[in-house]
């Protein structure tokens, strides 16, 4: 089931005060810190494409897949709006077919706490690893438990403009401590600017959040090391604040 199927269409309002730049900086860092000749780079839910963009005129050379292909099309239109060779597909991260080896697969904005149940996540770890070339790295974020537990979600409210519609999401979390799983269920309501019309959307975005010793566990059953996990917003240790962090393996 395509998550996004129509989300997608409102997804970059929304995210538009997102930083993909300093996010792909904080990548191009640890890519350099943990890897060696580090140059091809597959993105595992690639979403709009934004990061890849950014990586790209770094002067990496990206690939993106994602699972909507509403998604790939705006990342298709993002590459040639900005003038770069990349190549998107549609493909799910669980059972992707690589048709060549790359020297490291990223994955951002939570796409593995996407990946809900065990056998999701072994799934998602090794085809990751069927990516990577020996010694590649894999890096990924996720909703780290620890800081998810103490810090536990909240009812939010966004509102934002396009140049067509006055949008306001509201976002309900319900906890399942038994699976280690939020159900995040937004409303969105957006509101023509031109006709006053309004339409209703709603969208149940389920996210697992992770612990290290779970991690290490499936990464080493799918032929990975795991080298770091770093607080994605200070790239030091994580703790009992951190509610999302980098995990960065290793292909052995």
């Amino acid at each position: 089931m395509d998550v996004f199927k129509d989300y997608s269409y409102y997804y970059n309002a929304f995210y538009r005060d997102k930083d993909y730049g300093a996010e792909a900086k904080q990548v191009d860092l640890l890519l350099k810190k943990y890897g060696e000749k580090i140059e091809r780079v597959i993105n595992f839910g690639c979403g709009t494409g934004k990061h890849d963009v950014e990586l790209c005129a770094m002067g990496y050379c990206c690939t993106g897949i994602d699972m909507s292909e509403t998604m790939i099309g705006i990342a298709e239109e993002n590459a040639r709006r900005e003038k770069l060779k990349i190549d998107f597909s549609v493909a799910d991260v669980r059972d992707y077919e690589p048709r060549e080896k790359y020297d490291a697969v990223i994955s951002l904005f939570h796409v593995m706490s996407y990946q809900n149940d065990n056998e999701d996540i072994l799934a998602a770890f090794r085809s990751a690893r069927k990516a990577l070339r020996r010694e590649g790295l894999f890096l990924f974020d996720v909703w780290y438990g620890p800081g998810v537990l103490s810090d536990k979600p909240t009812v939010r409210v966004k509102e934002v403009e396009d140049e067509r519609y006055r949008l306001v999401r509201i976002a309900r979390p319900v906890m399942y401590d038994h699976r280690d799983v939020v159900d995040v269920c937004y409303e969105v309501l957006a509101i023509n600017k031109e006709t006053g019309g309004t339409e209703m959307l709603q969208e149940v975005h389920s996210m697992r959040y992770f612990f290290r010793p779970e991690v290490e566990f499936y990464l080493r059953a799918s032929g990975f090391e795991l080298v770091e996990h770093l607080d994605c917003n200070t790239l030091g240790a994580t703790d009992y604040d951190s509610w999302t962090c980098y995990f960065v393996a290793r292909a052995v």
